[in-house]
């Protein structure tokens, strides 16, 4: 009966316009009724039910709509699914009429260099200041996009809060209400689809537990909350651009956590990155404090300076402190449907996870307007000091080279640009560090107010404090989990793979500003009578040449071994393309791509060459048009997947079929000549595919296909014994003063045994006992993300165009053993344990273990080969450096089997 009696309640609870009296979001508050309510506009009342990005945006635009006097709404872009990214500005009818003036002011106040200190007093004294919510950016988090829409109603409804009145005097809010559409669209379908009678608190109900990939992730299942500064995504472009426009001096990044927690708000976990100013923390202390007055107010539990740290800057919490912002997050436990029950028995709903970040809104809109114009002092001398640094510091001025990888040296100076960091490019051949580098070099200055995201952003070591990592290594040598939340590396050149230079004098010569999305062309060297096109590998820009011209139908080879001609040196894995046997279009289609790509081509009128292989040798290979196969859905881990979609088909312009991994094991793969299998887990490919599907996979292989797998799951699968597909091992853990586990072995004979009693051993002191509680067997610790370097064998087709060095994304723990030369190639490996890491913090045992392990595996397998990526080569798509070695497997490896 009781169980009943629950139910009922729950089922009454819910009804849609059955909102119970006693409930109120804000007590107290008496609503404009010409304003438009959730109940009015879509039918049920705000927390009753999980609002679709459609009602969402309708409703926000019914709003706009009744109050154009006081709100407007701005797209600022589309997602890849084409649903619309808006912002919302919300004031006072006189800022909002005057809302372009303040968006400029606040421009000018972003340039102290050209405002001098008395004039930006006197601006900061007339302006609002301007604060931007942030709701919705991972779709399963879902109660954040219905409180900036209750936030929004409360601001324009509320007659007798003062509060209100307040913020919209002193404010001008600007509401995003949902970050990721795609994402929560795959949510509510789910959910709707997984409802039943009445919501359903029991955390195994199939409306809290998502198919694969879940709700958190974008169109390419993208975490946007690290793509910040990669800016790989539409709707992270679109929102950084809207931010550059108003530069808010506050800004909330509103999430969810797990069921069991509380509620989480700054001020922020260590570590504090050390680029960022301390006044920031003052900020945040301000919002801390009064957001603390409120959930004390009405009795909400909460925590502070745990767990959710802003050291890495791709975070919507950290970003923005580079420009002179206060950014934060706010985590909320989360309902994951419209009930939930936490591991205490107690039940939570829907409703009351949207009103804690209604209150949480209200609360820090409340601080930016007591604090309004500290915030505008603070802002102006973050960006004033931030340029009086970079114009006395050693270092005055970071420097690209445009040689090598000139498509990546581009897009790295176009991303900077895109940040609104100031970025020139020289005119003619410049001078630095006593170095002739050639036109179209580029040139950071770092006197200017980006200097600090400039700085944690191209430096290649960003520390943590000594003590905190003196505390993860405790934690660690006691198996409690690390306190590091991210990865530890993330510099641009190094992701990029490309020189800076660190000159300590400015430049001398003609430059030209850069501008975002106006990247460099590239010019074809014309020819009499041409009997070839040679495009020059080792840059994506290249590999963008061979994939259209072979969707256009064009042959397209491609020389294992460089050569030289005419004076010119064209390394290994250069294009060729010849005339005879191709439309007579070829020509125009070479000028229009080198122009398209940013890729000098040259056309030669023969095929005699100085030095090298000809055209017609042994090595130069005929490139296949992709046809390629992508495992998706479970095991796969749907990041490493869609990373990999994503850079194939929008950075490369790839095709790609995305095939539900357990019908590899039963479908026709004989159309694909390339089958990847992304990272996941080694266990889930095991069940999943089966000995039959292991089987299927090595015949594929043995007929002529190339199997590619991307990140240690994916390799640890094709390794493992039962599967038998690459003939390495993943490595257990070296012990401490060992060299390697098999020293091991003899001590754990006693403990194996099966005997009731062992021997007995004396401990005489600490040592012995500490030794004797580690674990006999056991893998590597994980490491949170470390940029390693690793040698290219640039004798193999694998490493054309590469170089000698990459840097990967070492995560994780898994290390491989070797290859032996009879079984296959290590293509790329990494470098000795002096040189190993790059960028970030290892620990110092998987430092020494991983020196000269293998990063790629190149094994062949009858007619075909396995190609085997130990780190994943697209890592949040921002590991550029690695995109000659994965596209050397994807379009040249089909040329090497047979």
């Amino acid at each position: 009966m009781r169980r009943l009696l629950v139910a009922f309640f729950v089922f009454s609870l819910f009804l849609p316009g059955q909102e119970p009296a006693s409930h109120e979001f804000w007590p107290g508050a008496v609503y404009d009724p010409a304003i438009p309510t959730f109940q009015k506009v879509l039918g049920y009342g705000a927390g009753e039910q999980i609002s679709s990005p459609e009602q969402l945006l309708r409703y926000l635009e019914a709003l706009a709509g009744t109050v154009p006097n006081r709100m407007k709404v701005f797209d600022y872009g589309k997602t890849w699914e084409a649903r619309r990214l808006v912002y919302a500005a919300i004031g006072s009818e006189a800022n909002i009429r005057r809302l372009e003036d303040i968006r400029r002011a606040l421009r000018r106040l972003s340039d102290p260099r050209t405002l001098p200190e008395a004039e930006a007093r006197k601006l900061m004294g007339g302006l609002p200041a301007v604060a931007w919510l942030a709701y919705g950016v991972h779709g399963n988090e879902i109660s954040s996009p219905d409180a900036a829409l209750l936030t929004a109603y409360h601001l324009l409804a509320a007659r007798n809060d003062r509060m209100a009145q307040d913020i919209l005097a002193n404010v001008v809010v600007l509401i995003d209400p949902l970050q990721n559409p795609d994402g929560r669209e795959r949510f509510v379908q789910h959910f709707r689809a997984s409802e039943g009678l009445a919501p359903d608190a029991d955390p195994l109900a199939a409306e809290h537990n998502e198919p694969w990939p879940g709700g958190r992730t974008n169109h390419y299942y993208f975490d946007m909350n690290r793509d910040w500064f990669a800016v790989t995504q539409p709707e992270t472009k679109g929102r950084i651009r809207a931010l550059l426009e108003w530069f808010p001096l506050l800004f909330v990044d509103l999430h969810e956590m797990g069921s069991d927690a509380t509620y989480y708000f700054a001020p922020e976990a260590d570590p504090f990155n050390p680029h960022l100013d301390k006044d920031i923390r003052e900020s945040l202390e301000w919002v801390g404090k009064n957001n603390a007055k409120w959930f004390d107010h009405f009795g909400f539990s909460y925590f502070t300076r745990e767990v959710y740290d802003n050291f890495y800057p791709g975070y919507g919490a950290s970003w923005p402190c580079y420009y002179g912002a206060a950014a934060m997050t706010y985590e909320q436990a989360s309902a994951r449907g419209l009930l939930m029950r936490k591991s205490d028995e107690t039940v939570f709903t829907f409703r009351d996870t949207v009103r804690k970040h209604f209150v949480a809104s209200l609360s820090t809109l409340e601080t930016a307007s007591r604090y309004r114009e500290r915030l505008m002092d603070k802002f102006y001398r973050f960006r004033k000091l931030a340029a009086e640094e970079g114009a006395s510091e050693p270092v005055r001025e970071y420097v690209f080279p445009r040689s090598g990888n000139v498509t990546a040296v581009d897009k790295l100076a176009d991303l900077l640009a895109e940040q609104g960091i100031e970025v020139k490019r020289a005119a003619s051949p410049i001078i630095v560090n006593g170095r002739r580098l050639p036109t179209g070099s580029y040139v950071v200055p770092l006197a200017q107010p980006s200097k600090r995201l400039i700085r944690v952003l191209l430096d290649k070591q960003v520390s943590m404090k000594e003590d905190f990592l003196k505390e993860q290594e405790r934690r660690r040598q006691r198996k409690l989990p690390d306190e590091i939340y991210d990865v530890t590396a993330w510099s641009l050149p190094l992701l990029y793979n490309v020189e800076m230079l660190a000159a300590g004098s400015t430049a001398a010569g003609q430059f030209e500003t850069v501008k975002a999305g106006e990247l460099p062309k590239g010019k074809l060297a014309v020819a009499a009578a041409p009997v070839a096109y040679l495009v020059p590998w080792g840059s994506a820009g290249a590999a963008r040449i061979a994939v259209a011209a072979l969707r256009e139908g064009f042959t397209v080879w491609s020389s294992d071994k460089a050569f030289a001609q005419n004076g010119s040196r064209y390394p290994e894995g250069t294009l060729i393309l010849r005339t005879a046997g191709n439309p007579a279009s070829l020509g125009e289609v070479m000028t229009r791509m080198a122009g398209r790509f940013g890729v000098d081509i040259t056309a030669t009128a023969s095929g005699w060459v100085d030095e090298g292989v000809n055209f017609g040798s042994g090595y130069v290979r005929k490139l296949r048009k992709p046809a390629i196969a992508l495992a998706w859905d479970r095991p796969v881990a749907a990041g490493s997947a869609g990373h990999a979609r994503f850079v194939l088909e929008r950075q490369f312009g790839i095709p790609v079929t995305v095939v539900r991994t357990p019908q590899l094991a039963t479908g026709d793969l004989s159309r694909f000549q390339t089958i990847i299998l992304p990272d996941g887990s080694r266990e889930g490919y095991a069940s999943t595919l089966g000995a039959a599907g292991a089987r299927r996979l090595k015949e594929w292989v043995a007929e002529g296909g190339t199997l590619i797998a991307t990140g240690g799951g994916a390799v640890s699968y094709l390794s493992a014994p039962k599967t038998g597909l690459l003939a390495v091992r993943q490595e257990e853990r070296v012990k401490a003063g060992r060299k390697d586990a098999a020293e091991d072995k003899e001590e754990e004979e006693d403990e194996d045994s099966e005997e009731v009693e062992v021997p007995g051993k004396v401990f005489t002191k600490q040592e012995d006992f500490d030794k004797a509680i580690q674990a006999e067997k056991e893998l590597p610790d994980p490491v949170a993300g470390v940029l390693a370097r690793a040698k290219v064998d640039k004798e193999h087709w694998m490493g054309a165009g590469a170089g000698g060095t990459v840097i990967a994304m070492v995560d994780g723990r898994a290390i491989f053993t070797p290859i032996k030369l009879d079984k296959g190639v290590n293509a790329a490996y990494f470098a000795g344990p002096d040189e190993v890491v790059a960028s970030g913090y290892m620990w110092e045992d998987n430092r020494k273990q991983l020196a000269y392990k293998p990063l790629v595996i190149v094994q062949r397998e009858g007619r075909g080969q396995i190609i085997a990526f130990t780190a994943d080569p697209n890592f949040r798509a921002f590991m550029d450096g690695m995109n000659v070695l994965f596209l050397n497997a994807v379009l040249r490896g089909p040329a090497h089997t047979r």
